[in-house]
């Protein structure tokens, strides 16, 4: 089983080729790592459950429910992670799911909120990356890149390398750096470092539903 601190990663939107499917861009981004020497080193999936405040549990002065996301990720098979609408992520065992059960009355499961990625990981030297393809129901809604640099766990130490690897294969469509990075310059990089990205993207994406997305060539 993986260390939890392990790397400094980033997790990003690659949006679709003008003229082109999400699977047929997907395509074009995994050749491109392979045509660079990436190996395939399996496959990974990363899901998010949305969960709102149960009405029950309001007042009667109109109060907002709260946001709570609960997220797997298949690098770490043995966790889930439940992160609370502006407010901190919580690590527990899988036994979490179980007590989601148990606490309907304080959470509910927003209707049809299941969003997940899921493609081939690829190992160049250093370098983990997972391409992926984001999914609400039967319907692919995006693409998503993620990149790891293993043998550093201070995400400033090395963004300058992982800018520059991006920029290999991701051209012009090269993100910039991570906002959970903020002001933790010095911050070990974990878990939920990443998890934190990919409901980041899952959100966005959910909001691009209606919106086209410019397209690369």
């Amino acid at each position: 089983m993986r260390p939890f601190l392990l790397e400094g990663g980033s997790v990003s939107q690659m949006p679709v080729a003008e003229g082109k499917s999400v699977q047929q861009t997907v395509e074009l981004l995994t050749r491109k790592l392979e045509m660079l020497g990436a190996e395939k080193q399996g496959t990974f999936c990363v899901d998010c459950e949305t969960y709102h405040t149960a009405s029950s549990t309001l007042g009667s002065q109109g109060q907002a429910g709260k946001l709570m996301y609960v997220m797997h990720n298949s690098e770490y098979p043995l966790s889930c992670f439940a992160l609370f609408e502006n407010g901190p992520c919580l690590i527990a065992d899988t036994n979490f799911d179980v007590l989601m059960v148990k606490l309907k009355g304080f959470f509910q499961s927003a209707k049809a909120s299941k969003i997940e990625t899921r493609g081939t990981r690829y190992q160049y030297c250093d370098f983990l990356v997972k391409v992926g393809t984001v999914t609400m129901g039967p319907s692919a809604r995006g693409i998503s890149v993620e990149v790891e640099y293993g043998p550093c766990v201070v995400p400033s130490d090395c963004w300058s390398l992982l800018l520059e690897f991006l920029q290999s294969f991701l051209g012009s469509h090269t993100p910039g750096a991570p906002a959970v990075f903020g002001n933790r310059h010095d911050a070990v990089y974990g878990p939920a470092d990443t998890v934190v990205q990919y409901m980041e993207l899952f959100n966005k994406i959910r909001k691009q539903q209606q919106v086209p997305v410019a397209g690369i060539r």
